[in-house]
């Protein structure tokens, strides 16, 4: 039992070592099997590698022959345009060579020219020199002559010619200044209807316009017993303290302030507008506001005078000035804001005197202030632009711009471009389509009731209105009108338009009499 244990042990043995030798041997033959696949791989990648190293050397050695031969053509084509640039530069110094030739030639000829002008010259030079001597001769034997006919010595001849030559020369420059100053009247006229075309082209101001009475609106018809107050104290206290008149009337919801004043009627405004909202009317709350609310209009008038001196760019006015300038805010002229229209005419006054090549600044200053008069018209007596121009004067304006002032509606005679301006920009600013309410009928026949008064009586030829109807010219005959019937004939038609017609301001008459003596040379 142990001998066949033994034996089972010593052949499991030698089956254990024949597999293991087996093993080894299987595993030997394998990795030469693998050493072989690997070397055949290494081989064919290798081959490959041969392969494509061949293959990008083709094709690099293709495109360094591509880029030599683009180089190359690119090179000839440069050396080409080179050759073209080089030979038009060639052709134009070539040219320019053959113009200089050229242009030395013509010069050489000329020079010869001149030379030969100048020996011609030199000879008739001295063929002029001996006339000229011939010519001393024979005027000196002529005037010997003439002195032995005439009886008179060559100064005196001499004399009698200038005084001869003088008369004619007065006579024919008397002639020219005529045609000359006929000639500058219609230039003058054609340049000044340019100028204040392009002024108007190149100015557009607003247009704020305002009514002469004010209207305040009411919550209720309650409000108008509230405003009366008991047996009128409250309606009594308003009027003693604005200087204004209200109107309660059966319009609905509404009380109308009257007034020439126009400060006055916006202060009494403001006032009626704060007692509704405030509810308590009584005399003395009546007092307190319009106290507040002057204190407001003079302070808004103080600011819309400065605003305007700002605006036109005017400075160094008397603070009373700019405060008059303010109450032109609430001054109309036919529905016409004066203030505005100031700003408007101090505006086309500046773009004309560009124009002229006057001073702009002195010319604004003036179209500025040429209505300041209307701020006091209702209390000083005259025309507002002779009370303008001496509130101007009052408060340190220059000569200038008072005369302006004063001459912009021909109370005086304007005897400077400056007033000449003011009045074409007064003219303009009021005449413009929109400006003044007043409608056409109207304007039409107020002009023809002025004319029609002036032609009604006698002597009298023809009569115009002019200057929107504040002047009317009348024309009278010599024969039968004298000087002294003339100025009695103003004062006459002067009281006839003051009975017959109602109009604002004053309206200026012009009697116009005049001998005429016209001769024609034919």
């Amino acid at each position: 039992m142990e001998m066949e244990l033994i034996i089972l042990v010593v052949m499991v043995l030698v089956a254990l070592a024949a597999g293991i030798f087996l093993g080894m041997i299987l595993r030997r033959k394998l990795s030469e099997s693998r050493l072989a696949n690997a070397q055949a791989t290494a081989q064919q990648i290798e081959a490959d590698a041969r392969k494509d190293a061949d293959s990008i050397r083709k094709e690099a050695t293709i495109q360094a022959k591509d880029v030599v031969l683009q180089a190359k053509s690119d090179w000839e084509q440069e050396q080409r345009e080179m050759r073209k640039e080089l030979q038009a530069h060639e052709n134009r110094l070539q040219q320019k060579e053959e113009n200089l030739e050229r242009k030395v030639g013509q010069i050489d000829l000329r020079s010869e020219e001149l030379d030969k002008k100048e020996h011609q010259l030199r000879s008739q030079e001295g063929q002029l020199t001996k006339r000229e001597q011939e010519a001393d001769q024979m005027l000196h034997e002529q005037r010997q002559r003439l002195e032995q006919i005439s009886g008179m010595s060559s100064e005196q001849a001499k004399q009698h010619l200038i005084e001869s030559m003088t008369s004619e020369a007065r006579h024919d420059a008397a002639k020219s200044i005529k045609q000359i100053e006929d000639e500058a009247r219609e230039i003058a006229d054609k340049k000044a209807k340019m100028i204040m075309a392009l002024a108007i082209q190149r100015y557009a101001g607003d247009f704020v316009a305002e009514k002469t009475v004010s209207v305040v609106p009411l919550p209720s018809d309650e409000m108008k017993g509230r405003i009366i107050g008991r047996e009128g104290r409250n309606i009594r206290a308003i009027e003693a303290a604005t200087g204004i008149d209200l109107i309660i009337d059966d319009t609905p919801e509404a009380v109308v302030i009257s007034g020439f004043n126009p400060v006055r009627r916006e202060v009494a405004k403001i006032s009626l507008e704060r007692l509704i909202a405030d509810g308590r009317i009584h005399p003395a709350r009546i007092e307190e506001l319009v106290e507040k609310a002057s204190e407001e209009v003079d302070e808004a008038i103080r600011e819309a005078g400065e605003q305007a001196t700002f605006d036109v760019g005017v400075h160094g006015i008397h603070p009373e000035i700019i405060k008059l300038l303010g109450m032109l805010k609430y001054r109309t002229s036919y529905g016409q804001n004066v203030l505005i229209h100031s700003i408007e005419v101090a505006f086309l006054c500046g773009m004309m005197a560009a124009e002229l090549g006057i001073n702009v600044k002195q010319a604004k200053r003036a179209g500025l202030l040429h209505d300041i008069g209307k701020a006091v018209s209702h209390e000083l007596e005259g025309s507002h632009a002779v009370n303008g121009g001496d509130l101007a004067r009052k408060y340190g304006e220059s000569a200038k711009i008072v005369h302006a002032i004063s001459a912009h509606h021909e109370d005086e005679k304007p005897d400077s471009v400056l007033a000449i301006l003011v009045q074409a920009a007064d003219a303009l600013s009021g005449a413009r389509p929109g400006a003044r309410r007043e409608t056409l009928e109207t304007y039409v026949k107020r002009l023809r009731e002025l004319e029609g008064i002036g032609t009604s009586f006698n002597g009298v030829t023809g009569c115009f209105a002019i200057q929107a109807g504040r002047e009317i010219r009348v024309m009278v005959s010599s024969g039968e009108v004298s000087d002294a019937q003339s100025h009695v004939l103003a004062k006459d038609i002067a009281r006839k338009i003051e009975d017959e017609m109602t109009y604002p301001g004053q309206i200026r008459v012009n009697v116009i009499r005049e001998t005429r003596a016209t001769e024609y040379a034919r």
